[in-house]
């Protein structure tokens, strides 16, 4: 019998379409797609295929046996096996290609066959089985450890309405045709200025570990980043950001609510963009049908405001409100909460009201309360990024499980600066140069830092400005500042880049910024609303203006109600530039801003020292009573200052220069001192890096001679200092260099 012509075109194009889908699957997934070909996943009784055919088959050849063996049914088989994998992507993939849709998928079932409602999948892990779908329903919405995890609901409980799905699919679908439009471009390093980028362009991937706990962390966001990359305890479990609220192995249960944690800048909201922009264009997750991303910054300004859950969403995401949902029980659905360290809600979870009704109104901090813990809307997954000092805000028992993104590994650094840098001999040159300084080698693994990097050398290599390509932490954000005044004078000036770059006004607006860097930073605030920039003298239009002028240095972000939020554009900005202002008090007026008590009379007994000596062993002294090391990375950039050469690049911001070579020389010999102390390993560290800014490594010179004469019992250090010593001198660089 003679095949019908639209039947055998249809076959082949199904056979195309189903070896594209196989390769989208890595090779142990696609053993695993031939492992399920066998009966027990087959449907209607179709037979199996030989497992003697499919063992050393590969994707073409298993297409073809497919094909051969199933015939119109092909792709019926072949979604069946792909969701008995998890596949669930791939499932939604091959669907909307097989409906032709531009940004809607179809819910064709193989021979023409069509679900009578537009219903989304099923969630990973469960089945369409009437028993399992019953056991289920039994267990759907159920909590354990108060809403750590949770068996999702399945398909069955949905709304059967035709009228509300499709209005609920439409409502979908514009959500995603926004949320492309709003993370569908980036701006590297800065808020809203600049040119747009592409994100999925520009994305580098990041390197992400599961495990850990949600306890807080008080150490110095550098110190954790500098013992990062450390050979870990335990063997740790990396795992791509599309992929967290999948199912894997060992895991029985779907997780809940996810926290993911990371220094500042090391990529978290991009992360959570590319996220939602991958869920936007149908690529990942797409068993879940509503994704509603939210920022604290936004919440923040809410803090008076009173709410119910389906009113806050509506506020955000009008679609739904338009739509009409009023109840999100009967879907799968994420929540989204970035930046978990900004938020300035109380989150009193052991006083505040029990809330179950989603319609209920309350303020923003109950409602979120009572979603994190699970008592409002059980059904929903929770992802929350924050920084680690900020990540007990959230009982334990409220987490699931917690990630962490660490950021570059060496590779990724390189891939971010030849995507940055498209002539390859400059890319190799900048890479080199990099490595060469441990301090900047280690940075990099933050991208923002990456950027900075990225943008002050590019700026010397264009002008030829500046000698040498910076190696120290201090010398970079010095260029990095300059690179700003310069860009101001030519686009706001008028000024040609010979020009001087600090004009008075310039020297205003960076010396307030300054101020305002140091004030806020003893505060702990790392975002400013108006109030904050009130206390420091700083009127919410001049704010506007410095943000608009050094955009790259200080970001404007309006929220809802046009709020203003600002920030730094990193926390080691914000450090850098708090030490200048340090700096520039004690030029200008002889205030020492690092000690708090009033001189007494018994002061005139210190006369002899020098007051620039005094001045730097009080702030070592200061940095090492911190409990937490929170002053680590200031001490460096404060000791830096003091270099002539670093002060020349200032040269117009600072009027008059500081200290003395003979000054750096007694601050050194007064570090080195300290380092001959019994000191913790993290505090030795931070002053061999410190010794480092003042371009002293005398220490580690003197250990390598040893080590090249094989004798070491001349030197004196402690078992704490030979720690830091060991961590520096492995440090993965050719040329050791500053340390």
């Amino acid at each position: 019998m003679a095949v019908p012509k639209e039947v055998f075109l249809k076959i082949f194009e199904d056979k195309k379409l189903l070896f594209r889908t196989l390769q989208d699957l890595k090779d142990e997934e696609f053993q695993d797609f031939k492992w399920h070909l066998p009966p027990d996943c087959m449907p209607n009784g179709f037979s199996a295929i030989p497992v003697c055919k499919l063992e050393n088959a590969d994707r073409r050849e298993t297409v073809d046996l497919m094909v051969k063996t199933y015939w119109k049914n092909t792709i019926e088989v072949a979604t069946t096996t792909l969701k008995a994998i998890n596949q669930n992507d791939l499932v939604y993939k091959l669907r909307n290609a097989l409906s032709g849709a531009t940004g809607a998928p179809s819910w064709y079932f193989g021979d023409g066959a069509q679900a009578t409602t537009p219903a989304l999948d099923p969630s990973p892990g469960t089945s369409e089985d009437p028993a399992t779908v019953h056991s289920a329903q039994k267990t759907s919405g159920e909590l354990s450890a108060k809403g750590m995890k949770y068996i999702p609901a399945p398909p069955s409980t949905m709304s059967t309405s035709a009228e509300l799905s499709e209005t609920a699919y439409k409502c979908q679908r514009e959500l995603k045709s926004n949320l492309q439009k709003k993370f569908q471009c980036v701006f590297e390093g800065i808020g809203k200025a600049g040119n747009l980028t592409l994100l999925n362009q520009v994305y580098t991937e990041l390197y992400i570990t599961e495990g850990g706990t949600g306890e807080v962390d008080y150490q110095h966001e550098v110190r954790q980043m500098e013992t990062a990359f450390m050979k870990p305890d335990r063997p740790e479990t990396a795992i791509r950001a599309g992929d967290i609220f999948k199912a894997s192995p060992g895991r029985d249960e779907l997780v809940r609510t996810v926290m993911t944690k990371g220094v500042a800048g090391i990529g978290k909201t991009v992360l959570t963009q590319k996220f939602n922009l991958d869920w936007a264009e149908y690529k990942t997750n797409q068993d879940i049908q509503f994704t509603f991303p939210f920022t604290f910054r936004e919440l923040n300004v809410l803090k008076e405001k009173k709410y119910s859950l389906v009113e806050l969403v509506h506020h955000f995401f009008t679609e739904t409100k338009a739509a009409g949902i009023c109840s999100f029980k009967e879907f799968q659905v994420l929540f989204i909460f970035d930046g978990l360290d900004e938020c300035r809600l109380p989150l009193d979870f052991h006083n505040n009201e029990i809330l179950t009704d989603v319609r209920e109104s309350t303020s923003v901090d109950v409602l979120l309360t009572n979603l994190i813990s699970g008592t409002l809307l059980p059904s929903a997954r929770l992802w929350i990024t924050t920084r680690p000092a900020a990540a007990n805000q959230i009982p334990p028992d409220c987490v699931g499980m917690v990630t962490e993104v660490k950021g570059f590994t060496d590779p990724q650094k390189e891939e971010y600066f030849r995507k940055r840098f498209r002539d390859e001999e400059q890319a190799s040159r900048l890479i080199s140069h990099i490595k060469t300084s441990r301090n900047i080698h280690l940075m990099c693994h933050i991208p923002v830092f990456c950027w900075i990097t990225a943008t002050v050398l590019e700026n010397v290599l264009k002008t030829g400005e500046g000698g040498e390509l910076p190696k120290t932490l201090t010398a970079m954000y010095i260029h990095f500042l300059v690179v700003q005044a310069k860009l101001k004078n030519a686009k706001y000036d008028g000024g040609a880049e010979t020009d001087p770059h600090w004009s008075p006004e310039s020297r205003k607006m960076i010396e307030s910024l300054a101020k305002l860097a140091f004030e806020q930073l003893q505060k702990g605030n790392l975002i400013f609303y108006e109030s904050d920039l009130t206390e420091c003298g700083i009127d919410i239009t001049a704010a506007s203006v410095y943000s608009g002028v050094f955009t790259q240095i200080f970001r404007e972000e309006s929220e809802l109600y046009q709020d203003k939020v600002f920030s730094f554009v990193h926390l080691t900005v914000q450090e850098f530039l708090a030490a200048l202002h340090v700096h520039l008090t004690f030029i200008n007026s002889g205030v020492n801003l690092m000690e708090r008590e009033k001189k007494s009379r018994w002061s005139k007994l210190f006369r002899k020292k020098p007051r620039w000596t005094q001045f730097y062993q009080r702030a070592v002294d200061k940095a090492l009573q911190s409990p937490n090391g929170h002053l680590d990375l200031f001490l460096r950039f404060l000791l830096g200052l003091s270099l002539p050469t670093n002060q020349s690049l200032l040269r117009g911001l600072l009027i008059q220069t500081g200290s003395s070579s003979q000054t750096n020389l007694v601050t050194v010999q007064y570090i080195k001192d300290k380092i001959s102390e019994h000191l913790s390993p993290d505090r030795s560290i931070n002053l061999f890096h410190c010794l480092n800014e003042l371009n002293d490594s005398s220490i580690v010179e003197e250990t390598q001679q040893s080590l090249r004469s094989g004798c070491l019992r001349n030197v004196q250090l402690s078992p704490a200092q030979w720690s830091a010593l060991v961590i520096i001198l492995l440090s993965p660089e050719k040329h050791l260099g500053p340390y």
